[in-house]
C-alpha cells in the first residue's frame, strides 16, 4: 500500500469515534476504578494537592499516578511519531492508537483491587490520544476532554452572532458535537459498567480498533 495520502487522522467521524472512547474511559475510571479521572487531570492534580495537605499520602498517589502518566504518554506519541518512517505501511497514528487499544485491553484483566494500576495505564493511554489526535477538519479539537472544545466552540457562536458568517456556526457545530460524542462515551460507559464492571473497558479497544481501521482510508491529500 502506496502513501500517497495522508490518513484520515483529522476527520469528523474518527473524531467522533475517538471523543466517544474518550468520555468511556473517563466514565470506567471515575465509577469503576476509585474516582480517579483518566482524561481530566487538572481534576487529579487538585485532588492530589488536597490529599497531600491532608497527609493522606496513599490517596494522593492514586491521583499523582495518572498524572505522571498521562505525561509518559504525550512522549511516547511524540516519540512514535519521530520514530516512524513515512515510507511504513502504517502512518505513526495507526501505531499509537493500536498502543492504546492494546493498553486498554489489559486494562480490562486487572483486578479492582489493582486500581492504582488500572488508572495509571489507562491515563496513559489518554496522554497518546491526546497527543496524537489534535485536529479535525484543521481545527484544533481535543477527543478526550471538554474545556477547550467549548471554550473555541462559544467563541466561534460568538463570532457568528457578530459577523453572521456561518463557517463561524459550523466550526461551533463541530466543537460541540464532538462535546456531545463525549458525553454520549461516558453515558454509554456508565451503563456498560453495570454490566461488565472491570471488563467494560474492551469496548474502548473495540472503538480504538475501528479508529485504526478507517485510519486506512485516506482523504486525497499527502500524509503528513
Amino acid at each position: 500500500m502506496k502513501h500517497t495520502a495522508r490518513q484520515m487522522s483529522d476527520s469528523v467521524w474518527l473524531g467522533m469515534v475517538l471523543a466517544l472512547s474518550g468520555g468511556f474511559m473517563d466514565a470506567y475510571s471515575y465509577l469503576c476504578r476509585d474516582q480517579v479521572f483518566a482524561n481530566a487531570q487538572t481534576g487529579n492534580i487538585l485532588l492530589f494537592g488536597v490529599n497531600l495537605v491532608n497527609r493522606d499520602f496513599k490517596i494522593a498517589l492514586h491521583y499523582l499516578s495518572p498524572v505522571l502518566a498521562f505525561t509518559i504518554g504525550i512522549i511516547i506519541a511524540d516519540v512514535v511519531r519521530h520514530k516512524i518512517d513515512s515510507k511504513n505501511q502504517l502512518h505513526w497514528r495507526q501505531v499509537v492508537v493500536l498502543m492504546e487499544a492494546v493498553i486498554l485491553f489489559g486494562v480490562a484483566f486487572i483486578p479492582v483491587g489493582f486500581s492504582l494500576i488500572a488508572n495509571t495505564l489507562t491515563s496513559l493511554a489518554c496522554g497518546i490520544q491526546v497527543e496524537s489526535f489534535r485536529t479535525i477538519h484543521g481545527n484544533g479539537i481535543a477527543t478526550t476532554m471538554c474545556i477547550g472544545n467549548l471554550r473555541s466552540g462559544t467563541q466561534n457562536f460568538c463570532e457568528f452572532l457578530v459577523t453572521k458568517n456561518k463557517q463561524f456556526l459550523r466550526r461551533c457545530g463541530l466543537y460541540y458535537g464532538i462535546i456531545g460524542f463525549f458525553a454520549l462515551g461516558a453515558i454509554f460507559g456508565s451503563l456498560v459498567i453495570r454490566i461488565a464492571e472491570e471488563k467494560a473497558i474492551l469496548i474502548c479497544s473495540i472503538l480504538l480498533l475501528l479508529a485504526f481501521l478507517m485510519m486506512f482510508m485516506n482523504l486525497g491529500r499527502k500524509k503528513k
